[in-house]
Order: C-alpha cells, then sequence, then structure tokens
C-alpha cells in the first residue's frame, strides 16, 4: 500500500496508467464487454464498477486537451433508447476532475470494439449497467 492510492487502484492498474503515454486510450468496461478477447493488455477490475474506477484514475490521469473528444462511449444499438443514465455519472466525475466540460463522442458498436483492439489497455470491471464502457484519451501533464 502507499499514502494517497485509493485501494481501488490495483498495482496492475497504476503500472499501466504509468507506462501510458500522450494519446493512448484505456478502456474502461462493463461486466458484459468482451475484454479479454478484445484487448493488448487486461488488468481485472473484479468487484468495482466502472465510475469507481473512473473517479479513482482521474485523480492522476490527465484527459487530453488536443482533442474535441478525450472519452468515448458506445452508442446503444437501438436508435430509440433513451441515454443510459451511468452516462450522467461519467460526465460528473469527468467534468470535476478535469475543471471544465468533457465531451464524450458517440461510437458505433462495432467500432467501439475496432477502437479497444487498439488501445492501450482495457480495465474489466463488474460493472451491471448496459452501455457502461468508455474509452478515455490520455492527455499531458502540464509543468
Amino acid at each position: 500500500m502507499l499514502k494517497g492510492i485509493p485501494p481501488t487502484i490495483s498495482p496492475d492498474l497504476m503500472y499501466v496508467l504509468m507506462k501510458m503515454g500522450h494519446g493512448d486510450e484505456i478502456v474502461l468496461a462493463d461486466g458484459n464487454f468482451p475484454a479479454d478477447s478484445h484487448a493488448q493488455r487486461i488488468v481485472r477490475a473484479d468487484g468495482l464498477s466502472v465510475p469507481d474506477v473512473l473517479e479513482a484514475i482521474l485523480a492522476y490521469f490527465p484527459l487530453d486537451t488536443f482533442v474535441d473528444a478525450p472519452a468515448a462511449v458506445m452508442k446503444p444499438v437501438n436508435e430509440d433508447a433513451p441515454e443510459p443514465e451511468i452516462w450522467t455519472q461519467f460526465r460528473v466525475l469527468m467534468d470535476a476532475a478535469e475543471r471544465r466540460e468533457v465531451s464524450m463522442e458517440l461510437v458505433e458498436r462495432f467500432a467501439f470494439y475496432q477502437r479497444t483492439r487498439q488501445a492501450y489497455a482495457v480495465v474489466a470491471t463488474s460493472e451491471t449497467a448496459l452501455y457502461a464502457n468508455l474509452i478515455l484519451k490520455k492527455g499531458v501533464v502540464a509543468a
């Protein structure tokens, strides 16, 4: 254990976050997501929700300011479906951590899978909410 590091962030997750560079992407995946078959690197976060992991990593992980949308969510297959409630949690957490309004891009399901295959890592959570998958693009730490 280290001072100030929440137990939500495992040693493996901290290692991945530290190894990532500007522009690299990490996927926070819900429990239904095919994480193992789509990940270059996988970090297990069993028993945790996506918002729990998101809140913990945002204390250390800068979101990219050089792109229009440093976050992306999987667009629901049913176009008439209401926006998933968990997206509001994502926005609140990201906006608070970044002290700005963070835009989220809607990505079609199969395009999301393809982007996941190219991501630096996937964090597999036990999240039960549907469409609770989130891609984050890493920014830079300002001096």
